[in-house]
């Protein structure tokens, strides 16, 4: 057993935002370029992972303007890559166990602002949900796809 095999995973929620077209928000991380991902972030002590998503919204892209539609039914993991373990999250955990929620964009794009007190994303866009897999850094890929296939059916717009 490896040392990283003895920490924890940390408790993150992950957020599938969706526009009225059914396409899926993605912001372009600061501090890896050229990687793209869905807000995400700790759930804080006390906190249900619906509350968390909506926090997270407001702390990464500078709104709440948001319904929730659902969450997946269980938690989905992932490891670190042995190179960034013992670097990220001060070292306290070996990767994040997630839980997803889709949630509908209730705003306009001008709500969106990703000048916030502690900025993670310097881009953003809406893209088909079939794109996120190939934009996302390869270790977090198997929890995109994971994500989009148990939301698939929820993610078509709604006619007229």
């Amino acid at each position: 057993m490896s040392k990283s095999d003895k920490l924890p995973y940390r408790p993150c929620v992950g957020i599938m935002l969706v526009n009225p077209g059914g396409k899926v928000f993605v912001g372009r991380r600061i501090d890896t370029p050229d990687a793209w991902q869905m807000p995400q972030g700790g759930i804080d002590a006390g906190e249900t992972p619906r509350e968390a998503a909506l926090r997270e919204l407001v702390e990464e892209i500078g709104t709440g303007a948001a319904e929730v539609v659902a969450e997946t039914e269980g938690w989905l993991r992932y490891d670190l890559p042995p190179h960034l373990i013992g670097k990220v999250w001060k070292g306290k955990y070996r990767g994040q166990e997630q839980k997803w929620i889709l949630a509908r964009f209730t705003g306009t794009d001008g709500d969106i602002d990703l000048v916030t007190d502690h900025p993670e994303f310097d881009a953003w866009q809406w893209i088909e949900p079939d794109r996120l897999a190939d934009l996302i850094v390869p270790f977090k890929r198997p929890i995109y796809e994971a994500v989009v296939a148990e939301f698939r059916t929820l993610l078509t717009p709604p006619p007229g």
